[in-house]
């Protein structure tokens, strides 16, 4: 009996032990609730260093934003300041071409006075010819200087045509042959059997080839030679202007066309520049869609540029280039009204000695009453006169119904396309930069057209 109960104990333990280690169902469900708030608790802290990351990520972005606007601001207006520099620029030197062209009338009519005296005698004619000359120069290197401006700023445009390339270094040479003869100097121009084309601005490519022609005598020696080559290779016109001149440095030719770059030059030596041409040349050939290269061996071993531009077929029979001046009509009745009386007295003459009739005004109040009082056939009015400039002048003048309505002639210091048509929607028919051509203005008082 005892070893049977005892047994029976034993087995009633291990079952009640097999109980015990059996989880029930509830337990076991929370367990894994468990499981999955812990599993979500792991997310919710990925998440929460997620947000952080990009809450600090947006800060930054914020921030670097907040610089870029701060950036552009500066930007704007450091923009904003160069654009005013850069006008203030070109106001000035238009102003400075104003100032510096106007003593240059006097200059250059009273040398024309010269040399149509009677009695000038052949040393006086010299030395007319010479302050003409240097007059020219003058004007042309403030025109450099103003073209440097305007291109800078994208003020310069092209009007452009099919012509043949001779027509530019024709009136080129014309400007820059007295020069050369009075040096004494040999001038060599090849141009090829056929005439070769390309689209182009007359005014501008003559103004490139002029500078070119000029500086190759300007810096070769009294005798020495300057060759003017055209030629036509693979769709291009070749223009190439060489010496036997002073030469080109080797450290001063990679910047030959840079705004106001000059090699050295020797205390004796009186041909000097503004640095500006050769940068002008440049930019008007890129304009053209071509180029201008420079070459030389050294110091005292000449020079050679070669412009190269796109070649463009001619119209058939191109007639040659009308002559500049027109033919004379006779005596013409003037008025002159011109406040710079130095100007005035020798524009006076000058016209006079041609066997015109003038009259003189020195300001607009004045000029536009004599105008009213008495019929002209011409006047020859001042742009920038004293209380009412010369638009305003002309401008009532035309509206005025008194007398008649004579060809008006504008003469200023100020040579900008839109300062031309300023003046010719004010009324006048002519407009003519100082300091002015003597030929011109006489052509033009003599044709009254």
């Amino acid at each position: 009996m005892f070893h049977e109960d005892e047994n029976s104990s034993v087995q009633r333990s291990l079952q009640s032990g097999s109980e015990q280690l059996t989880p029930d169902p509830l337990s076991a469900t929370l367990l894994r609730h468990i499981g999955t708030l812990e599993d979500e608790l792991v997310r919710l802290r990925e998440s929460l260093r997620e947000k952080e990351a990009l809450e600090a990520t947006v800060t930054r972005l914020r921030e670097a934003n907040e610089h870029l606007v701060v950036a552009a601001i500066n930007a704007q207006g450091s923009r904003d300041d160069a654009e005013a520099t850069n006008r203030r620029q070109n106001e000035f030197l238009a102003m400075l071409a104003h100032e510096l062209r106007n003593p240059l009338v006097p200059i250059s009519m009273s040398a024309a006075l010269l040399e149509r005296s009677a009695d000038a005698s052949p040393q006086l004619l010299n030395f007319s010819k010479v302050i003409r000359r240097q007059v020219d120069h003058m004007a042309r290197l403030l025109d450099d200087l103003l073209d440097a401006a305007r291109i800078s700023s994208g003020k310069i445009t092209l009007s452009l045509e099919p012509m043949p390339v001779s027509n530019a270094i024709d009136q080129a040479l014309e400007t820059v042959l007295p020069r050369i003869r009075e040096r004494g100097q040999h001038l060599y121009l090849n141009l090829p059997p056929e005439p070769v084309g390309t689209r182009g601005d007359r005014v501008r490519l003559t103004q490139v080839f002029t500078n070119l022609i000029g500086n190759a005598s300007k810096y070769t020696g009294d005798g020495g030679n300057v060759h003017v080559d055209v030629t036509a290779e693979a769709g291009e016109v070749v223009v190439a202007v060489r010496d036997n001149g002073t030469g080109i440095a080797p450290e001063v030719l990679p910047h030959i066309f840079d705004l106001f770059t000059q090699g050295p030059r020797s205390l004796a030596r009186s041909e000097g520049g503004l640095g500006v041409g050769l940068n002008v040349v440049r930019n008007l050939v890129s304009m053209h869609g071509g180029t201008v290269k420079a070459e030389s061996d050294g110091a005292g071993k000449g020079s050679r540029f070669v412009v190269r531009l796109p070649l463009a077929a001619l119209a058939v029979g191109e007639p040659p280039r009308a002559a500049s001046s027109a033919a004379p009509k006779g005596r013409c009745s003037v008025l002159l009204v011109e406040d710079n009386v130095d100007a005035c007295e020798t524009l006076k003459a000058f016209l006079e000695l041609e066997a015109h009739e003038v009259a003189t005004a020195h300001d607009g109040k004045a000029g536009l009453e004599a105008m009213l009082a008495q019929d002209f056939d011409v006047v020859v009015c001042d742009i920038g006169l004293p209380g009412m400039d010369g638009l305003e002048v002309v401008a009532r003048l035309r509206a005025s119904t008194q007398g008649a309505q004579p060809v008006a002639i504008g003469l200023s210091g100020y040579g900008q396309a839109e300062d031309r048509s300023r003046a010719l929607a004010a009324g006048f028919d002519h407009y003519l930069v100082k300091p002015v051509s003597p030929d011109a203005l006489l052509a033009l008082v003599a044709a009254r057209s």
